[in-house]
């Protein structure tokens, strides 16, 4: 099992950028394919990014790739989003969520176990 708390969340303003952290507990966190989700107020959560368990091989929406970029740090058992030329339209909650050890890049939020319990991201016009 692991815990997973969300940080780096907060209000920049369009075009700019942030960076958010996913801080892993309680179990071994390199054999988890990790993921990024968001939801914003009246939708449905949707994908953004995921990173492979091993290999480190990524997949992004299209809404945000070229923006964003996900990686990890096994060694700090932490899950990272760098996010730049940030868009009114990327507020939302945004969610880590974890995948036992899988290699399939799933953008499918029931595929992961494991979730945070999400930053707000605001971006203002």
């Amino acid at each position: 099992q692991v815990q997973l708390v969300e940080s780096g969340g907060g209000l920049v303003q369009a075009g700019g950028s942030l960076r958010l952290s996913c801080a892993a507990s309680g179990s071994t966190f390199s054999s988890y394919t990790m993921a990024w989700f968001r939801q914003a107020p009246g939708k449905e959560r949707e994908f953004v990014a995921v990173i492979r368990w091993i290999g480190g091989a990524t997949r992004y929406a299209d809404s945000v790739n070229g923006r964003f970029t996900i990686s990890r740090d096994n060694a700090k058992k932490t899950l990272y989003l760098q996010m730049n030329s940030l868009k009114p339209e990327d507020t939302a909650e945004y969610y880590c969520a974890a995948r036992p050890v899988s290699v399939v890049l799933s953008s499918t939020a029931g595929d992961f176990r494991y979730w945070g319990q999400g930053t707000q991201v605001t971006v203002s016009s």
